[in-house]
């Protein structure tokens, strides 16, 4: 029989769920640290530049000045930067997905050969490998094929993506049932009508994971775009704000206005999809 319990929720086997204080009050902070810094770049955004630079970031605009975000998208040539950092994230989206999807099929479904057990170990090895340590290699390299430019920074991006994305996608796999490729080679389907038309439709929830995650790390990275391309001109968004920045360092409002504007797409792409990313990980997690 279920009983009644106001110190806490009563289960279906009668067990009273207490609330996890320590637990509930760890998460409670660590969202400040989310929801005090997006409140501090609202606030700023919409001050005026002598209300910006009095001190307070936590004071509310008083009187409200919409004007900073068409000041800084007159100074940061934000419709082609934007665009310019859309292109390279969608290309590294696109070639994360596709490579890594493959990679990770012929590796779950080839465990048994030596050669795929020791890709896998090579691309765990090169998830440790960041890109500072064979930065200076990367730029001789795109300078000399041609690739330094938007194009070979999407390249990089993707590669620099492939042995996280492939880790997911093998754990992933290996919850599909085997039995479901077996009937479709007995329908004398081959290994490349098995993975479009059978596989890659179940990889929905992994695909919006990984997708979402090579998005954020190439919207936001900093380092590769700047050091990769060669042209001032074609620069991504995170490049072209830290040359806002240092040129404009008084006006806060109009830098923090630029910095909303550049975390609107990651945060609309993560409301949307966080659905789909929690569910690819969870079940990745689990192996039926």
């Amino acid at each position: 029989m279920t009983t009644v319990n106001t110190a806490g929720r009563v289960s279906r086997a009668g067990r009273v769920n207490r609330t996890n204080w320590p637990l509930t009050i760890l998460l409670g902070l660590a969202t400040l640290t989310v929801f005090v810094p997006l409140y501090v770049t609202l606030s700023m955004a919409f001050k005026s530049s002598a209300q910006s630079a009095d001190g307070n970031a936590f004071s509310l605009p008083a009187p409200f000045n919409p004007g900073s975000f068409a000041e800084a998208w007159e100074l940061t040539r934000f419709p082609v930067s934007f665009a310019i950092s859309l292109s390279v994230a969608a290309l590294a989206v696109l070639l994360t997905l596709l490579l890594s999807s493959l990679a990770a099929y012929a590796i779950a479904r080839n465990w048994s050969h030596r050669f795929f057990r020791w890709s896998m170990i090579y691309l765990m090895v090169a998830l440790f490998l960041p890109f500072p340590v064979v930065a200076l290699p990367q730029i001789q390299l795109t300078a000399l094929t041609s690739l330094d430019n938007p194009v070979g920074v999407g390249i990089l991006h993707a590669m620099f993506q492939l042995s996280f994305s492939v880790l997911l996608y093998t754990a992933y796999l290996r919850s599909i049932p085997i039995e479901l490729e077996e009937s479709a080679r007995i329908d004398g389907a081959s290994t490349w009508q098995i993975f479009w038309r059978i596989i890659l439709p179940l990889l929905g929830p992994m695909n919006a994971t990984v997708g979402i995650f090579a998005f954020l790390a190439s919207w936001n990275d900093f380092m590769m775009p700047s050091l990769i391309m060669s042209d001032p001109t074609l620069q991504t968004l995170p490049v072209v704000q830290n040359i806002f920045q240092s040129q404009f360092g008084t006006n806060y409002n109009v830098a923090f206005a630029s910095y909303l504007m550049a975390m609107a797409p990651t945060i609309i792409a993560y409301l949307f999809a966080q659905r789909w990313v929690i569910s690819g990980v969870t079940q990745g997690a689990v192996k039926h």
